[in-house]
């Protein structure tokens, strides 16, 4: 129709501003993004940057002999710093990582050791009691052999008779009557004595109590 006005059509300003957003939001992810090669040992680094050394090291032998070690020296440098500023340890930088860090093979061999030391032991509980129960029986079996292979001497004794006994009676008799009054001195002792044990008796069987505590008091000493 004549007279009548073009009209454009454009999309809304907030479609514009959500599209303006998400282009801006995929630059940054992509600027964000971290293309360093991702290691998880240092360790291993090092050993494999040692091991590269020697190469570029035999790279110098076509070099002439006065610029040799400068240049392989900033070749070492620049081959090292190269490695280093491209590479992640565990999603940390070289200068941030830690070179106390386990591999999965350390941990694996580790526990392969804690394994064996546990068979070891385990073998050796089961043995040993054995073992030494063996050795006891020989040895008292040993003791038993030599027991009767003992036979001791017996000297004979002269017996001669006393014509006068009354000697060796009154001797007896004064020996009789000083055992006599040691043991009547011993009976009157005789309830302290029994006293004594008693309480030694209770001693000892507190002793296995008083043991126990002193291992208990050692194995929680330190909790």
């Amino acid at each position: 129709m004549e007279g009548a006005e073009s009209v454009s059509l454009s999309p809304p300003r907030d479609v514009e501003r959500v599209a303006g957003t998400d282009d801006g939001a995929s630059v940054l992810a992509t600027s964000r993004k971290d293309f360093r090669v991702r290691c998880t040992s240092k360790r291993a680094v090092t050993e494999i940057l040692e091991l590269c050394g020697c190469f570029v090291q035999k790279l110098g032998d076509a070099l002439p002999e006065e610029i040799r070690e400068p240049v392989l020296r900033d070749a070492q440098w620049t081959f090292e710093s190269a490695v280093q500023e491209n590479v992640s340890i565990n999603g940390q930088a070289w200068q941030e990582a830690s070179d106390n860090y386990f591999m999965d093979s350390d941990i694996k061999v580790l526990e392969d050791q804690f394994d064996e030391i546990i068979v070891d032991i385990t073998t050796k509980r089961k043995q040993y009691p054995r073992k030494i129960l063996e050795c006891v029986i020989k040895i008292i079996k040993a003791k038993q052999e030599i027991l009767k292979q003992y036979h001791p001497v017996v000297h004979s004794l002269d017996l001669k008779y006393d014509p006068d006994p009354a000697p060796r009676m009154e001797n007896l008799k004064c020996r009789g009557e000083t055992i006599a009054k040691e043991i009547s001195e011993a009976m009157k002792s005789l309830p302290a004595l029994i006293e004594q044990g008693d309480g030694f008796s209770q001693v000892l069987k507190m002793q296995p109590v008083i043991q126990l505590q002193r291992v208990h008091q050692e194995v929680f000493s330190g909790c």
